[in-house]
């Protein structure tokens, strides 16, 4: 418990940069956050870390870290972005309760999702047997995920750059509409395998499996405000609507093409 409550206060620590800009604690806050925890993870646990250990941080930075710089560089170079940062709904004055409750949600949740793998690491040193193969096996399934997400945004972003009026159905878009948040879910599904084999009690599994279910109904939601989005913009063209009915929005071969009537996903 120690251990968690060390990780919330980084958390909330870093993740605090939402009370200057509000979306920054889901963007900014939400990787460097994830980097800054497995950066404390790694001072926790130095004296007992196995090379299986260093390889699960090391893919919780490499995420967070890409994932931060990648949303700051387009917020600096890409004036829609910047439109939507600055929207004037989004710079309202919010009441002060509001704004905690949601930097809490948000400090909570990246502990949560990282939490397989502090409870490996923590139960490791506590000397309990951890099998280290199914460590490698969710750094692995990790790594894919984020080359999958970087992959995605940099696709996006090229494609943005030829026509920006047109929505992207090439690359990995042509197999999902959300293949970046298809990339999330995959690395934070590495993350939860990493925990089998880890002694990890009843109560460690229920928050991580608590994280694991929060991040994917995030993506999902990020699906649903993406799908409303553009149905605005490319609403009346053709070929997007072709492409929408015939595209999972955001898993492979699952026959799910919209999520937009499903008000729960809002978030």
């Amino acid at each position: 418990m120690k251990m968690l409550l060390i990780l919330l206060a980084v958390s909330l620590a870093v993740s605090a940069v939402g009370w200057k800009y509000f979306i920054y604690f889901f963007s900014l806050g939400y990787g460097y956050g994830v980097a800054a925890l497995a950066v404390a993870l790694l001072c926790l646990y130095g004296g007992t870390l196995t090379w299986s250990a260093v390889a699960l941080c090391a893919m919780l930075i490499l995420f967070g870290c890409r994932l931060g710089t990648y949303l700051l560089l387009r917020e600096k170079r890409t004036a829609a972005y910047r439109k939507i940062l600055y929207d004037p709904s989004l710079q309202k004055k919010k009441p002060v309760g509001v704004i905690i409750t949601v930097w809490l949600f948000c400090a909570i949740l990246y502990v949560l999702q990282v939490s397989p793998v502090a409870f490996r690491m923590d139960n490791a040193a506590k000397g309990v047997e951890v099998s280290e193969l199914w460590a490698w096996i969710g750094a692995a399934v990790m790594l894919c995920g984020i080359l999958l997400e970087a992959v995605s945004d940099a696709q996006k972003s090229a494609a943005k750059k030829r026509n920006p009026k047109r929505f992207v159905d090439t690359g990995l878009y042509r197999i999902v509409r959300c293949p970046n948040y298809l990339g999330e879910v995959v690395i934070w599904t590495g993350a939860l395998l990493s925990g089998i084999g880890a002694g990890l009690a009843a109560w460690q599994w229920i928050i991580a499996i608590i994280g694991y279910i929060g991040i994917v109904y995030v993506m999902f939601s990020g699906a649903r405000r993406l799908e409303i989005r553009q149905n605005e913009v490319y609403g009346n063209d053709p070929e997007y609507q072709k492409y929408a009915k015939s595209t999972p929005i955001l898993i492979p071969l699952l026959p799910l093409y919209s999520v937009e009537k499903y008000k729960w996903l809002q978030a």
